[in-house]
């Protein structure tokens, strides 16, 4: 019989504990995870993902778009995606009084940090706990391919459903007549 040593589970009242130092906390399954603010390319490709989602929004009305929201799913669960779009009737539903979200939203975007840890959290972690919690679709850019994984929900998971390269048009059967050029999010190449 093999047993397995107890490890610490961190929960969401110890991330209360910890000083704001430009870092950044989430918790997977119990498990803390701390990462360095995004770099400069990470954060352009976020926002303009995030501005085309918010213009989109501000000409529909069908829900709002988020940068860096808290999703506090568990005690044990409590990620920090770079961009959220949740629809209007749901976003009602998932805000708590310190306005996080306390369940998935419709649509949650990850952009790819550098080194193996990263895209393994992204591509593995992430991409497990937002199928387990109810995520319509995720989307995985990566600034160096320049291209972006659309996984959406298949029953009850979320499945790769299509790799968008840079000359693409990232849409979305959640976000009617929403279209963006993907060269418009990963910019010039430098």
């Amino acid at each position: 019989m093999t047993t397995t040593p107890n490890r610490v589970r961190w929960t969401t009242a110890d991330l209360e504990l910890f000083p704001e130092n430009g870092k950044r906390y989430e918790i997977i399954d119990g498990e803390l995870i701390v990462t360095r603010a995004p770099r400069w390319s990470h954060q352009q490709v976020t926002g303009r993902i995030f501005n085309a989602l918010d213009t989109w929004c501000q000409s529909s009305g069908f829900g709002e778009a988020a940068i860096n929201p808290g999703v506090i799913f568990t005690d044990e669960d409590n990620v920090i995606p770079d961009v959220v779009w949740a629809s209007t009737e749901r976003l009602d539903l998932l805000l708590d009084e310190a306005e996080h979200l306390t369940g998935a939203p419709e649509l949650v975007v990850e952009v790819l940090s550098p080194g193996e840890k990263n895209e393994q959290r992204d591509k593995q972690l992430k991409l497990k706990l937002y199928s387990q919690q109810g995520v319509q679709e995720y989307w995985i850019g990566d600034k160096n391919l320049r291209q972006v994984q659309v996984y959406r929900r298949d029953n009850a998971v979320l499945v790769l459903a299509i790799t968008l390269q840079a000359d693409d048009s990232l849409t979305s059967p959640l976000l009617p007549n929403f279209a963006c050029p993907l060269n418009q999010i990963f910019g010039q190449r430098r």
